[in-house]
């Protein structure tokens, strides 16, 4: 059977050369085998047990940001060790084979445990358990010399700083051979959000945290205030604010702007900000306007959220493209709601239009013994197998289709909402839910 690469849409084919960079985006970071509880009535008590409707599992942790970005077209590559138990095959193979990261800078290592984390979502909460070792080596000793990219994505942190002085990180020398620093930050369990932290912005592009980190960080009373001491620190600074959108500026273009998100049926927010960050980083590489890249990124989430499963949840083109053949169809049939979505991504018309029938599509998060690995794109003589996202109902119009997919049990609830006192809008455009 011949195989072609998941990545049927290329956003940056016009800016490719023989001399260019190997690598669009190259990251490191920590692979977690995720398995996701959904629709549980309540958390167990002690010496009890309860039923999931539904549960999923997927390569977790740094594996969200590189999944979101390869889905998107960006060729990927990921440093991390792996585990030589299931846990490590099952998340190696899905990335390398089903996803297209490439992962030769990754390493494998016997009799270390693959880190676990178990997630268990009640109502629209989430409640998590994790098991793990520190790895056997650190990010800077796997990858020694990094390929050459036009991006990293790294996280601040005080294990593997920028900045310092006499020392040299993998991200600075990527930085060394042309590739912009995306840095992100998380959540400081201490309560300490030392503003010290910051000062390993000196050498990146772009800062992306959410609205609390950001304040914490800059002592800041609102997220607009946070985002402009954020802007004299990086170029681009970006501030997410989960259902009430994003903000941003970028100092080299002058642009100043703020975006809401979409509305959508929120049912797990598991790697949304990883989903958010792959698209500031397309469009910042593809150079687009900062109120497109934003657009475009809260678009990412929002597609990303509408399912459960982290990683897998993330959006294809082929996602991006039905949701925008919606909002044109909704628009001009009464809805304010319907017109201002089709006027805000009117730049998607000359994105989609380009974009193959065959383009990628959003996976089921499981582990199968007969999955579709590796089956990620079909000539068009050979149908899709029957998933979880198939089936008889499937139009001719869709036409052939790439489905990174595997047969899964995971039940979707369906009817969740945002607001469960608030009802959806009958006129706003609908993004097809995973079929069971």
């Amino acid at each position: 059977m011949k195989r072609v690469s998941v990545q049927a849409y290329d956003p940056l084919a016009d800016q490719r050369t023989p001399q260019g960079p190997q690598f669009d985006v190259f990251l490191a970071g920590t692979v977690f085998l995720d398995i996701v509880f959904t629709g549980l009535p309540a958390m167990p008590t002690a010496g009890t047990e309860v039923w999931a409707e539904g549960m999923g599992s997927c390569p977790g942790g740094i594996a969200n940001l590189a999944i979101a970005t390869s889905r998107l077209g960006l060729r990927t590559s990921l440093a991390a060790a792996f585990g030589d138990d299931d846990y490590g095959d099952f998340c190696w193979r899905t990335l390398a084979e089903q996803e297209s990261v490439d992962l030769s800078r990754s390493r494998r290592f016997e009799h270390w445990h693959s880190p676990v984390t178990v997630s268990m979502a009640v109502d629209r909460d989430r409640s998590m358990v994790t098991h793990g070792h520190p790895a056997p080596m650190s990010a800077s000793e796997m990858i020694g010399s990094p390929p050459r990219s036009r991006a990293v994505i790294v996280a601040l942190s005080a294990d593997e700083p920028l900045g310092v002085p006499g020392r040299c990180s993998w991200a600075e020398l990527a930085h060394r051979n042309g590739a912009l620093i995306f840095a992100d930050v998380g959540w400081d369990p201490s309560g300490a959000w030392s503003p010290d932290l910051l000062n390993q912005l000196s050498g990146c592009h772009a800062f992306m945290p959410n609205a609390v980190e950001a304040m914490a960080y800059t002592s800041a009373d609102t997220p607009r205030d946070a985002l402009y001491a954020l802007a004299d620190r990086v170029p681009l600074a970006v501030v997410t604010d989960g259902a009430d959108g994003a903000m941003a500026i970028d100092s080299m273009t002058g642009e100043e702007a703020f975006v809401p998100a979409p509305r959508v049926s929120a049912l797990d927010p598991t790697g949304a900000g990883d989903v958010f960050g792959a698209g500031i980083v397309l469009g910042t590489l593809c150079r687009w306007p900062l109120p497109d890249r934003l657009a475009f990124a809260g678009l990412c989430a929002a597609l990303a959220v509408q399912q459960f499963g982290g990683s897998l949840a993330a959006p294809g083109w082929g996602d991006i493209a039905d949701w925008w053949h919606e909002v044109r169809a909704a628009n001009g049939r009464g809805s304010a709601y319907a017109d201002s979505l089709a006027r805000r991504y009117a730049f998607l018309d000359r994105l989609v239009p380009t974009v193959p029938m065959g383009a990628v599509r959003r996976a089921a998060a499981t582990i199968a013994r007969h999955a579709d690995v590796g089956r990620a794109a079909r000539t068009p003589e050979e149908p899709p197998a029957r998933t979880a996202e198939t089936g008889p109902e499937a139009g001719p119009e869709t036409g052939p289709e790439t489905w990174a997919t595997a047969e899964t049990d995971a039940g979707v609830p369906s009817g969740a909402h945002d607001d469960p006192d608030e009802p959806e809008d009958p006129d706003a455009p609908r993004v097809p839910a995973q079929k069971e």
